[in-house]
């Protein structure tokens, strides 16, 4: 009868010891989140996290035009007279940033974690003279974008 117990015990402690390993292992393939970007207006606050990241290894062109094109995002409605803030992670804004509005550049290089824009201006597209009803705002790193749509909602 003894013997018997303790095969029990050891099928019990080789089978916790089983489920241990297994949980690390699960944990352990388990990708790293992503810095984060926040957009605010008004009361209206929208964090998202990248449409594509690889850290530390640099976006090519065809790769940030494809990430940029992401319109599967969160939505913030923009009013006239509004003010846009965008937020960064600071790892991000160590490293530099920008922002974009459907792939034209509207900051210079950003070191800070914040900054702030005239939400109506963000949706003038210059190519084609007219204001458009609904914009991708893009925070840009060397080896992210972050994609907000923002929405004209003229009250």
């Amino acid at each position: 009868m003894t013997a018997a117990i303790f095969r029990g015990k050891r099928r019990r402690a080789a089978a916790a010891v089983g489920a241990v390993a297994f949980g690390l292992v699960a944990l352990s393939a388990c990708d790293k989140p992503t810095p984060l970007a926040t957009v605010t207006v008004g009361s209206t606050t929208v964090t998202t996290e990248a449409a594509c990241f690889d850290e530390g290894k640099k976006l090519d062109q065809g790769a940030l035009n494809k990430c940029m094109a992401d319109k599967s995002v969160k939505t913030v409605k923009v009013q006239p007279g509004d003010k846009v803030r965008v937020g960064v992670d600071p790892k991000m804004a160590d490293k530099g940033w920008l922002v974009a509005v459907n792939a034209q550049q509207q900051t210079n290089q950003l070191k800070q974690t914040y900054t702030t824009l005239n939400g109506e201006q963000l949706f003038v597209n210059r190519m084609e003279q007219r204001f458009e009803k609904d914009v991708i705002l893009s925070v840009i790193t060397e080896d992210g974008v972050w994609n907000v749509k923002l929405e004209l909602d003229k009250g």
